[in-house]
C-alpha cells in the first residue's frame, strides 16, 4: 500500500497581508498530480486544514475541489482536525462526502479506524483529532487528562487496544507537538503550556507509521514517526526548508520504505540584509524581485519611506526591518546628564539626535541648520 503524508494546508493563511489562497491552490494541484503519477492508494492529511476556525466562504472550494480530486486520482483520503481548525466546521459535511473521503473530528472516534485492504489483507488507519485536554477529558472517566502529553497518551493506547483485537497493519495520524523538534519562531501557534504538553516519541509506539501535523518543516523523529511540515511557505522563518509529503510504502510486513516528493515552490523568500542604498543599487541583490523579501537595511538611523522605496526595486518585498549594523555602547551615563552636561542650546539638540539614532550625533549640515534656527529664536527674541 502507498501512502502520501501531507498536513498543515492552513487554507486562508495571509503572508504579510497578502492572500495565499492562489498559490496554496496551484500548489495542491501539483500534489493531486504526484499523487496520480505515483499511483497513492491513501492521502493522509493530517490536520491544521484552515487557518482558523472561521474560514472566509473562499477557502472552502480551496477544500472541496482537492479532496474531490485526490478522490478522482484514485486515492482513499483521510483528513484530521488540527488546533487550527473548528471541529464543527471543517466536520459538520462529513456524512455527506463521499465514500472514498472522511474527515476525522470527534474525539469519540478515537480508536475506531478507517481500513483499507490491498494484497497483504487490511491496514488500519487511526485518525486523532487535536485534543484539547479541557474539551476532551469528560468523554473519558476515570482517566486523568491534565495535558496534552497524558491525552494523547491515552488516544494511543485507545489505537494500541483496538488494534490488539483486530491484527493487521496500521497508521496514525494526529496534530500535536511531539518531543525531539524544533517550532518555527512565529509560525506554529503554541499548544504548550511549559514541557507539559510536549509528547513523548514512546508514547507513538505500535503502529507502523505515524503522519503528524502541527510542526511547518519537514521533520524525522523515528524512521515511522514524522512530520510532512506545510505545502507553502508561511513566514520568513521557513525560507529554505522544502516544501513537500512523505510518500510512505506499507508491505506484508509493515513499514517497508519513506521517500520525500517535493512540491513547487510559487514564490521563493529571501532575506536581505545591507544599508538601504546598497539594497536599492547593488546588484549582488539582483535577481531578487520575483521573491518575496525581507529586507533588513543596516544603516545607524532609520531611513524615510524604505517600503516604498524598496518596493521599487523588489514589488514583492514584505517587511522592512531597520537594524542598525553598529548599536551604542552604554558607557554609563544617561541622557539626562548628557543633557545636563550640555553647555548651551546647540549641544542639547545634538545630544538628543545622538540619543535617538544609536550615537549618529548632527551632521555638519544639520549643525548650521541648528545654529540657523537657534541664531533665528535668538534674534526674535530679542525684538520681542
Amino acid at each position: 500500500m502507498r501512502i502520501l503524508h501531507t498536513s498543515d494546508w492552513h487554507i486562508g493563511r495571509s503572508f504579510h497581508g497578502h492572500s495565499t489562497l492562489d498559490a496554496l491552490g496551484s500548489v495542491l494541484e501539483a500534489l493531486v498530480t504526484q499523487v496520480r503519477e505515483h499511483a497513492v492508494d491513501v492521502v493522509i492529511v493530517a490536520g491544521d486544514v484552515f487557518d482558523s476556525a472561521a474560514p472566509s466562504a473562499a477557502c472552502y472550494p480551496v477544500l472541496s475541489s482537492t479532496l474531490a480530486a485526490l478522490a478522482d486520482a484514485g486515492a482513499r483520503v483521510v483528513v484530521t482536525s488540527g488546533n487550527h481548525d473548528s471541529a464543527a466546521r471543517l466536520g459538520f459535511q462529513s456524512a455527506l462526502l463521499r465514500k472514498e473521503i472522511t474527515v476525522v473530528t470527534d474525539p469519540r472516534s478515537v480508536g475506531t479506524p478507517v481500513t483499507v485492504d490491498d494484497e497483504h489483507g487490511p491496514v488500519h488507519i487511526y485518525g486523532i483529532p487535536y485534543l484539547e485536554p479541557a474539551i476532551v477529558r469528560h468523554l473519558w472517566d476515570g482517566v486523568e487528562l491534565r495535558s496534552q502529553a497524558q491525552t494523547m497518551q491515552h488516544a494511543l493506547d485507545l489505537v494500541r487496544a483496538d488494534l490488539g483485537e483486530r491484527g493487521g497493519r496500521s497508521v496514525v495520524a494526529a496534530h500535536c507537538f511531539a518531543a525531539g523538534v524544533d517550532a518555527t519562531p512565529g509560525v506554529e501557534r503554541e499548544i504548550r503550556q511549559g514541557g507539559l504538553d510536549v509528547v513523548p516519541l514512546p508514547a507513538f509506539d505500535g503502529p507502523d507509521y505515524v503522519a503528524l501535523g502541527h510542526i511547518h518543516g519537514r521533520q524525522q523523529l523515528s524512521d515511522r514517526v514524522r512530520y510532512a511540515g506545510a505545502p507553502v511557505h508561511y513566514s520568513f522563518g521557513e525560507a529554505g526548508k522544502p516544501r513537500g509529503s512523505w510518500l510512505v510504502d506499507l508491505d506484508a510486513e509493515g513499514l517497508a520504505d519513506v521517500t520525500w516528493l517535493d512540491l513547487p515552490v510559487p514564490r521563493p523568500l529571501v532575506t536581505l540584509r545591507a544599508r538601504l542604498d546598497e539594497l536599492l543599487t547593488d546588484e549582488r541583490f539582483a535577481g531578487h524581485d520575483e521573491h518575496w523579501v525581507r529586507a533588513e537595511y543596516t544603516d545607524s538611523t532609520p531611513q524615510p519611506d524604505p517600503m516604498r522605496r524598496l518596493q521599487s526595486r523588489f514589488p514583492w518585498c514584505a517587511t522592512v526591518v531597520h537594524l542598525p549594523a553598529e548599536t551604542q555602547a552604554d558607557d554609563g551615563v544617561g541622557y539626562a546628564r548628557r543633557v545636563r552636561a550640555a553647555r548651551d542650546d546647540a549641544e542639547i539638540v545634538e545630544t538628543f539626535l545622538a540619543h535617538v539614532r544609536e550615537g549618529e550625533g548632527a551632521s555638519e549640515a544639520e549643525r548650521a541648520l541648528i545654529r540657523d534656527v537657534l541664531d533665528a529664536r535668538s534674534v526674535a527674541e530679542a525684538n520681542a
